[in-house]
């Protein structure tokens, strides 16, 4: 059987993405990152939720390395994290990353997964990555995308394939697609502030909500 790497923040976006791998015919292995954010330990806990609805081996790589570089939110406490940003709603290109951005988080992601893929002998490497309906960050592109697949194409020696299949979906597609493929959402989360219970108002809490309203189909979280 083929087999694919997914990438599992814990979060819905990666959780449908691993979902999709699966319905694809591949044998997933789930890899999660700790990198000392706020929620890491609601994460972790939803990521093992995730990999025992899928039936997959799992990972956690200890990334808190990343917290030492700092300028996030997600990583810095001394940071506020932004609510209710009325951007997220009024259709305007993001011409810069709000402080949630962790600086290349996803290029070493990446870079890790690729290399767990590579000894692992899995051909591609999923990712819950989306754009069209995300934050803004520049390492959620498919422009980002197409280049990195290159880069680790020549850098492996291999044709490692990096799939991102909610990249230009909205977030009420991909509850929709979740849906139809048994995604438990209970086992998912999504608040950058606090792993206790949703604070309803972040960048990450208000597009899980607009999309589980668009969709029409309550959210077993918030």
């Amino acid at each position: 059987m083929k087999k694919a790497l997914c990438v599992i923040s814990g979060g819905m976006d990666s959780a449908v993405a691993a979902a999709i791998a699966r319905r694809d015919g591949y044998e997933i292995l789930g890899l999660h990152f700790d990198y000392n954010q706020r929620t890491q330990s609601r994460e972790r806990q939803c990521f093992y939720d995730i990999c025992s609805d899928l039936g997959a081996k799992s990972f956690v790589f200890d990334a808190s390395f990343i917290a030492g570089i700092g300028g996030s939110a997600l990583t810095d406490l001394s940071l506020e994290v932004p609510k209710n940003r009325k951007e997220l709603f009024e259709g305007a290109k993001k011409s810069e990353p709000p402080i949630t951005y962790v600086p290349f988080r996803n290029g070493i992601f990446l870079s890790i997964a690729v290399a767990l893929a590579q000894k692992e002998g899995c051909e591609a490497v999923f990712l819950g990555l989306v754009e069209e309906d995300g934050s803004g960050y520049p390492d959620c592109s498919a422009d980002f995308l197409a280049k990195m697949t290159a880069a680790i194409q020549s850098g492996t020696g291999t044709k490692t394939q990096l799939i991102a299949p909610l990249i230009a979906k909205n977030k009420s597609q991909i509850v929709k697609i979740g849906t139809e493929l048994g995604v438990d959402f209970s086992h998912t989360y999504s608040c950058y502030e606090s792993d206790s219970k949703p604070c309803g108002a972040c960048d990450s809490c208000k597009l899980r909500a607009r999309g589980f309203a668009a969709a029409g189909i309550k959210d077993p979280v918030s």
